[in-house]
């Protein structure tokens, strides 16, 4: 059986807290068994960046065709596409 959870220290900046959960476990202070309840976080979202790409007409023009056959905006296909492409290049 575990012992008693610590009890988690106040930190004075988000550098320090950072700094000791890297090097401290989450289980020692929290007991997961006890927590019961699962939580959805619906609106949580990756951080993104806007960026600016120039692609040729037509190919533009082959993406929203094949997004509109996929029934997904252009924008998520291009990024669909683009994991995919990641994706098999790192298993190769």
């Amino acid at each position: 059986m575990k012992a008693k959870t610590k009890k988690v220290p106040t930190f004075k900046s988000e550098d320090q807290e950072r700094e000791f959960w890297s090097k401290n476990d989450a289980t020692d202070f929290f007991d997961l068994k006890k927590s019961g309840k699962k939580i959805k976080l619906p609106n949580l979202k990756p951080s993104t960046q806007t960026i600016s790409l120039r692609l040729p007409e037509d190919l533009l023009e082959e993406i929203k065709v094949l997004a509109n056959k996929r029934d997904v905006p252009y924008q998520s296909l291009i990024k669909i596409l683009l994991r995919e492409s990641l994706d098999d290049d790192s298993a190769a």
